[in-house]
């Protein structure tokens, strides 16, 4: 298995996980501001590891594969520490809508590929506006956010970006929600048509 450019990218978004979580409880003033960083950085990851397969041919395989398990797993683990260090009921059902719909997902398009459907669940334009929402909700709730103090209290204007990542992250549950209907919708005639076999 040759790597290429785009899954050592995508890799690299794995490796700083584990420095996520370490850094988000590290108790230090400005380590805030570099949990936003590093989640700055992986979500540009993403979007530069797409640009280079497509710009040169970098495609494999194992980098399709990995991408959109990296991409969750990098999400699911941003989702759990603000929820953690933010534990209201709200911030829970976000978090619970996006990480459920990632899963449920995942899963339909693992089932639309073992018919060869695959093409049908493909990314909507809905879910690139869902991944943009998304990314820029989860920095600034990492911005604001810290597990052993009151909310926003050490960042420089930490309450009005903890607002905004607090509507933006409603946002993307919402968009969550409709993005999930389209799949749904592009791959139910394949369902129905299963059924009747």
């Amino acid at each position: 298995m040759k790597l290429t450019v785009p899954t050592m990218l995508t890799l690299l978004r794995i490796l700083l996980i584990p420095v996520l979580v370490l850094v988000f409880y590290l108790p230090f003033r400005w380590t805030n501001f570099l949990a936003a960083a590093i989640f700055a950085f992986a979500s540009i990851t993403d979007w530069l590891d797409g640009w280079i397969a497509r710009r040169y041919n970098q495609y494999s395989a194992f980098g399709a594969f990995l991408d959109p398990v990296a991409d969750k797993l990098m999400v699911s683990t941003a989702l759990f520490l603000i929820v953690q260090a933010h534990p209201t009921p709200w911030m829970a059902l976000w978090a619970a809508v996006i990480v459920g719909r990632e899963i449920a997902v995942s899963a339909l398009r693992e089932w639309m590929a073992e018919l060869g459907q695959r093409a049908k669940v493909s990314v909507a334009t809905v879910g690139k506006v869902k991944t943009v929402v998304q990314m820029l909700a989860l920095i600034c709730l990492l911005y604001a956010l810290r597990p052993d103090r009151p909310v926003y209290v050490d960042p420089w204007m930490g309450r009005a970006v903890f607002v905004i990542g607090d509507w933006l992250l409603a946002g993307a549950a919402l968009l969550t929600l409709w993005s999930g209907f389209e799949y749904l919708r592009a791959a139910w005639p394949t369902m129905v048509g299963e059924e009747k076999r």
